[in-house]
This record gives C-alpha cells, sequence and structure tokens, in this order.
C-alpha cells in the first residue's frame, strides 16, 4: 500500500489548504469585500448585499476575527453557481475552518444539511467523506466506517486533489471493518479498480488470508496463485509468506499420496526403509511439495543459500548402515518433529529428517495428517 499515513491523506482530502490555495482564497474573499462594500451604493444587485438574514447564527462561532471569517465564506456562498466548482471551493474551506477549530459537531452537521439539502449535488459523496474524516477525529469508528461504505455504494467516485474517494474509502473499511467477508470485496475492489495505486502482491495475499477465514478455499488458491509473481514483498506479520503460499498453491494441484495419517505411522514407515536400506520407499515417503534440504543456518526465505533437493538417496545409502535415534529431538512439538539420523556421507554424516503436520484447511482428508517435508544437514545449533 502506499505509504501516506491516513491523516495525511485526509488533512488533504477534506481541504486543510496549502499556502497557494489559501491565497487564492484570500484574493476571493477580498475581492468578494470589496464588491459587498460597493453594493451600499447600490452599484451592485441585491445579492451581492451585505445580508446575514438567511446566514444560520449557528455556524457563525468562534473568537471575532473567526466570526467574521465564517460570514465572508456563508457570503460567498450564496454568489456561487449551485454545483460548480466555486461552490465546492467555499464549502470546502467552511468544513475545513470547522475542523481546523475542531468543531466536528458543527462540521458534521453543516454537511449533513447540505447534502438532505442537495441531493442531486454532484460533490455529495466529498462532502460525506469529510463527515466521515470528523467522525474519525471524533474517535467514533464505527459511524465513520458506515459512511465510507454508504459512498462507495451510493456515490460516484470522485477524484480530489489526484485522490480518488473511494479508494481512500475502501482503504480505510480495510482497517475498520474486520468482517472477513466484507474484507474479501472491499480488496476485490481494490484489486480490480485501483491495481496502479496499491501494492498488489500485498493485496493479492490479503485476499487469500480472508478468504480463508470465509471457508472459500477455491479463492484463496486463486489468489496466492496471484500474489506468487510478486513473491519477495515484505507481508507484514508473514515473513514466510512466498513459502507459505507456493506450499498452498503447489499442494492443490498435487495427488498428496505421499501423507501418513499420523506422526507415529511416518516415522514408523521411514525408520523401517532405512533399517531395510530401502532408497525407493525413502523416495517414495519424501513430500512432492517444496521438500526442501538446506543446513541449519538457513531459513525458508534465504533464496540465495537454498539447496534443491536433486539428488539420489541411493548414492548415499549405497554400503552405508543409516542408523537413527531412538527418539525424536527434544524440540519436535505437537506440529513438527525432528528425528537425528547418521552415516549418511563422510562429509554430511548427520542428517535431521524433519517431520511436518500438514495444514491444509481446502481438503479435510489431508489437513492434519503428516508429512516428510525436508532435511537439514549437520548436527543442531
Amino acid at each position: 500500500m502506499k505509504k501516506v499515513s491516513h491523516i495525511q491523506k485526509y488533512n488533504t482530502m477534506i481541504g486543510l489548504l496549502t499556502m497557494d490555495k489559501m491565497k487564492k482564497l484570500s484574493l476571493i474573499i477580498t475581492i468578494g469585500s470589496c464588491l459587498l462594500i460597493l453594493s451600499s451604493c447600490s452599484l451592485l444587485p441585491d445579492i451581492l448585499r451585505k445580508d446575514t438574514s438567511q446566514i444560520d447564527p449557528y455556524y457563525i462561532t468562534g473568537t471575532k476575527e473567526n466570526r467574521e471569517h465564517f460570514l465572508e465564506l456563508f457570503r460567498l456562498l450564496k454568489m456561487e453557481e449551485p454545483g460548480g466548482e466555486g461552490e465546492l471551493t467555499v464549502t470546502r474551506e467552511i468544513a475545513a475552518s470547522f475542523a481546523r477549530l475542531k468543531d466536528y459537531d458543527r462540521l458534521i452537521h453543516y454537511l449533513s444539511a447540505r447534502t438532505i439539502n442537495n441531493p442531486s449535488d454532484p460533490y455529495n459523496g466529498y462532502y460525506l467523506l469529510m463527515i466521515a474524516y470528523a467522525y474519525m477525529q471524533q474517535n467514533s469508528q464505527p459511524i465513520a466506517a458506515l459512511y465510507f461504505d454508504l459512498i462507495i455504494k451510493n456515490y460516484p467516485d470522485l477524484v480530489i486533489n489526484d485522490e480518488s474517494i473511494h479508494l481512500v474509502c475502501l482503504e480505510r473499511l480495510i482497517d475498520l471493518n474486520k468482517d472477513a467477508e466484507r474484507q474479501v470485496w472491499y480488496y476485490q475492489e481494490l484489486i480490480s479498480r485501483f491495481p496502479e495505486k496499491i501494492d498488489l502482491g500485498a493485496a493479492y495475499f490479503s485476499l487469500a488470508q480472508v478468504c480463508e477465514q470465509t471457508g472459500d478455499w477455491n479463492g484463496a488458491i486463486a489468489a496466492y496463485a496471484n500474489y506468487l509473481p510478486y513473491a519477495g514483498i515484505i507481508i507484514p506479520g508473514f515473513p514466510n509468506a512466498e513459502q507459505y503460499a507456493r506450499q498452498q498453491v503447489d499442494f492443490s494441484k498435487s495427488d498428496k499420496n505421499w501423507t501418513f495419517e499420523s506422526l507415529p505411522a511416518l516415522r514408523n514407515a521411514v525408520e523401517n526403509a532405512l533399517d531395510d536400506g530401502n532408497s525407493r520407499a525413502l523416495t517414495r515417503y519424501m513430500s512432492k511439495v517444496n521438500f526442501f534440504a538446506r543446513s541449519w543456518g538457513q531459513t525458508e526465505t534465504d533464496d540465495a543459500e537454498s539447496v534443491d533437493f536433486n539428488f539420489n538417496l541411493a548414492e548415499f545409502m549405497y554400503n552405508n548402515q543409516i542408523k537413527y535415534a531412538d527418539n525424536l529431538d527434544a524440540s519436535s512439538n505437537a506440529t513438527e518433529a525432528f528425528l537425528r539420523t547418521t552415516g549418511w556421507s563422510r562429509y554430511l554424516t548427520t542428517w535431521y529428517l524433519y517431520f511436518r503436520k500438514i495444514y491444509f484447511p481446502q481438503d479435510p482428508e489431508i489437513h492434519g495428517r503428516w508429512e516428510w517435508a525436508g532435511i537439514y544437514y549437520g548436527e543442531k545449533f
């Protein structure tokens, strides 16, 4: 995702104006003030006279300077064409002025009234976004989420300051609404509508994760497959994302005939093959998905030093009596186990056989079974 804080983005979106824009607005207000002064000499139409009769005093708040500022803005607003960019500019500054005073109740009241009284205003989606922002500032995130959702579903997208209001809403909803089914829709919208604005790899992986939560395993596998071309990017909280995704995708394509019902059954089969010197049986018991052979110092993500297991076991077992420990290594647990073996070769005599419990909820007949997943060379550190 873009490395821009949501607060920065919202400050920009709701119109906390830059100095250039403030200067332009001040110029507009100054010109408007001059025109209003001239109107007292009956040189301009009545609509431009300083008339405060139709301005709700509720919105004229703050210090004397602030009240004068609001009065000028509301007078300018009466002069603008309904639904035009001028009206947007003034309305935006009124709301931003309330925000600068942290008067979010008036901001919400004012913009709510605008959208209700002007249902056809093309900028209503943007005004609702400013309302959502105000609720965020009041720590009313659930209410803000309702507005973000309302904007996406009921109002056309707008680009304000080069930012899509729908993109902003989707990114905030992902943070605010943790319902997995809703998040599936949010990520799908992000990917299909804004692929050039987001980190696609991270979005695909996150989509796969929420698909898993909903039980949509086909959707999860498809999303993991779409993520793999972007493998290597950092997924916060998931350091082994690439290995996990690749295993899920590859596993879904395999017949999985190397799995065992339990760890004791797997261990017994491997130990019998070692006793018999049966390299063919051992090869048959190896996992056919991402089987690895690496030293203890390497990790799943260390592509530069990873070793592909592509040699023939028979070459290491020829005339050698492979021995194995009576018990599993003490570091073994409920989901993985290590069996120390020796006698493989003069240079790498000690191998730890790595057994792993299978995590693959997509297929209940395989999920929870055991596999021989890899080999670690040498003694443990």
